[in-house]
């Protein structure tokens, strides 16, 4: 028997016997958990070598199950007696086997599920490559998700942290990468979106199979799946490059502002990184009450459909970043992959950093020095509270990930120098193209494209916990527009008597920045100093400093009650829900006017506008009283899981307020607490928390019929 064997077979063994006795304490439990497993994955790639899986896939929307057919090609590196795959929620399965270089022979072999893998058993030579067929039945529990979208059926998946080997039995291990040809059956008038480039169409047995080819290798939490009904919008790059862009055809006037500057960031970032978009073509799809903003699944980036947006929608709330972001992984995470989360700052540090030079090349510098300066702030002020974390700490969070890692490379571009940098890319990128990478692979590339010894930058912005922010700050000041903006921030607690004159200044012809820092400083000013400021910022015609305005203020004074309205028909969301908010406060008597003045406006796609009006409505007793009733069914209705998780969250928070709860919602709200959006979960169990403190809601919780066991068992636990 193979040694190797053996040993994992020993280790596994010890593993169990340890974690089948309780006498160890819990933590040291954990960590025996993922040494057994970090154990088996290492071991298992020395043994053998994935390279291909060709998967035949078959969503039922019924059931809410996979029926896939695979075939897998793997290559021995020892000799061996077992290999796996990552596998879960297999309810039933077929495998047989057949040496490669015997195609006809072919023949059932013994294999095991045990809850986390397909184990094939067998003599399996060194040298050899074999192809295994796998036919499976699986229920996924997580990263594929069956979706009610507006009484359409959709799919999507989400591999990263979720895990492809729920639905796909694959390897989870992301340094075992895997070219992955998918089949996929769906329903007539579907429309079917998976990695790589799609060959051709056929139908049959009234189903349509859509087949789909990739050139090269990825980690499997890449892998990407979507059904849905979309129409596409078709791209090319400079370079050549097919882009499609996904819609939703009852947003075909939306297309145009949710995918502003696509081409623009595409070729820009291509030019930028130095190194051609390394795969066949790039897709963007929007989907129904996704986990995340975006995920740059290779070729197939998925995104929350919640950044569909009008042309008034996307000055407030845009999907450039998300946009840019997601395609610089293309490059950094997708081609080049991270070993393990210590080195996770070479995927989003990387991403979020191009992602922040492609909007300088939209929106200008000033934005871009903005945004590092806000960045800068929260970092300093993580660090400042003794919180700050080491880039390379595996368990750092998002903001140190992200933000940390961005600016890491910004000060390093400016240590090194353009040129040098753009070099250090360019070599890191094509030596490690395909592999997985640690963060020695890029600093060796760095040192040797810049012939500088950077271990004091490797010290200060990779090892040390406290961000750098005094030389952040002096970096920051390289822009004049930063230096302004210092020096009116620095005036926050002077007296407005003492600083009229410069507030007067940056409310003329306003920047966009500067000009909402000057009134938010006019907060605390008595009203008939501040009063002409206030009027000078409507007047400005920036919205952005009237966005300011509506959104610092709670209330209006009556002398400013005729300059306020005007908000009303402000060329943004966000500035007319505030502004309809603050004049429905402030005068009671013109509250029928207001309401009838955004009466049919829905503002962003989670009704932002109209789930506030309906809710402010349905409490103004004398507006359109006969009316009532259906404007309080339509708030009820929009709590119902066909519509976004978004629209869902605004309609049971202003139940809440009005205290309107009734069957219908308050079980739709237990629903949602078990959502699979943990975001949304957390937004429900806060309202949940709060009904099950006064006794009317909680009697009325007791009484109510879910016909869902989850949600029955997390509303039987609350109760209890």
């Amino acid at each position: 028997m193979n040694k190797e064997i053996t040993d994992i077979k020993i280790k596994s063994l010890i593993c169990a016997f340890i974690l089948s006795f309780g006498f160890m304490h819990r933590y040291f439990t954990l960590l025996l958990f993922f040494f057994c497993t970090f154990f088996a994955q290492a071991q298992q790639k020395e043994i053998v070598d994935f390279t291909h899986i060709q998967g035949e896939i078959t969503p039922d929307f019924t059931t809410k199950t996979i029926d896939g057919t695979l075939t897998v090609t793997f290559n021995i590196l020892k000799d061996t007696d077992s290999v796996y795959l990552d596998a879960k929620n297999i309810t039933a399965f077929e495998i047989s086997l057949k040496n490669a270089e015997n195609e006809s022979k072919k023949a059932k072999i013994q294999s095991k599920f045990d809850q986390n893998h397909l184990i094939l058993f067998g003599s399996f030579s060194a040298g050899k490559k074999y192809s295994a067929s796998i036919s499976y039945t699986s229920k996924p529990s997580q990263a594929l998700y069956f979706v009610n979208n507006e009484g359409k059926s959709q799919l999507w998946t989400q591999g990263q942290g979720k895990y492809t080997s729920n639905w796909l039995p694959s390897i989870d291990d992301m340094n075992d990468k895997i070219e992955f040809d998918l089949q996929i059956t769906a329903p007539v008038g579907k429309t079917v979106i998976s990695n790589g480039k799609l060959t051709k169409k056929e139908e049959k047995s009234g189903e349509v199979v859509w087949y789909f080819d990739m050139q090269n290798p990825i980690s499997s939490y890449l892998v990407a799946l979507a059904i849905g009904d979309y129409k596409n919008k078709e791209l090319t790059s400079t370079s050549g490059t097919p882009i499609a862009l996904y819609y939703y055809p009852e947003d075909l006037n939306e297309v145009e502002p949710t995918y502003r500057y696509t081409k623009q960031i595409f070729d820009f970032l291509e030019n930028e990184i130095g190194v051609s978009y390394p795969w066949q073509n790039y897709k963007e799809v929007p989907v129904k009450d996704f986990l995340y903003a975006g995920m740059e699944n290779t070729t197939a980036t998925l995104f929350s459909d919640s950044f569909v947006v009008d042309s008034t929608g996307f000055e407030d709330r845009n999907y450039v970043n998300v946009n840019a972001h997601e395609l610089a992984h293309q490059w950094f995470g997708d081609l080049v992959t991270e070993t393990s989360g210590t080195h996770h700052w070479l995927q989003e540090g990387f991403a979020t950093y191009y992602a922040l030079l492609a909007e300088k090349e939209v929106f200008g510098n000033d934005y871009f020095y903005f945004k590092l300066y806000q960045t800068a702030e929260q970092l300093k002020e993580l660090s400042d509270r003794g919180k700050g974390e080491k880039l390379l700490n595996p368990g750092a969070s998002s903001l140190t990930f992200y933000q940390k890692g961005a600016w890491a490379l910004h000060i390093l571009r400016e240590n090194i120098g353009d040129e040098a940098f753009k070099l250090v890319v360019i070599s890191y990128l094509k030596k490690h193209q395909f592999e997985n990478v640690v963060t020695a692979d890029f600093i060796a590339a760095a040192e040797k494209a810049s012939g500088q010894d950077l271990a004091s930058f490797e010290k200060d912005w990779l090892e040390q916990s406290a961000f750098q922010a005094d030389v952040a700050l002096e970096s920051l000041k390289k822009s004049e527009f930063i230096r302004t903006y210092l020096e009116l921030s620095a005036l926050r607690k002077i007296a407005l008597s003492e600083k009229r004159e410069v507030i007067e200044k940056m409310l003329k012809l306003p920047n966009d920045y500067l000009g909402q820092e000057a009134v938010y400083q006019l907060a605390e000013a008595p009203l008939d100093e501040s009063l002409p400021l206030y009027k000078k910022a409507i007047a400005s015609g920036n919205r952005w400093v009237r966005q300011a305005v509506a959104l610092s203020m709670q209330e209006v004074p009556s002398v400013m009650k005729t300059d306020y309205e005007i908000l009303l028909d402000d060329d943004s969301y966000v500035t007319r829900e505030a502004a309809l908010l603050a004049l429905w406060v402030s005068f009671p008597q013109d509250r029928a006017t207001y309401l009838g003045k955004l009466e049919g406006v829905e503002g962003f796609s989670d009704k932002n506008i109209e789930t506030l009006w309906l809710a402010l409505s349905i409490a103004t007793s004398s507006y359109k009283p006969d009316a009532k009733e259906e404007r309080y069914n339509q708030l009820l209705d929009y709590t119902d899981a066909r519509h976004p998780f978004q629209v869902r969250e605004n309609a049971f928070k202003y139940l809440y307020q009005l205290q309107l709860y009734e069957n219908r919602s308050l079980k739709n709200l237990v629903l949602g607490c078990v959502h699979f959006n943990w975001r949304f979960a957390q937004s429900c169990r806060a309202i949940l928390d709060l009904l099950l403190e006064e006794t009317m809601w909680s009697n009325a919780l007791r009484d109510l019929k879910l016909n869902d066991k989850k949600a029955e068992d997390y509303l039987n636990k609350k109760l209890n």
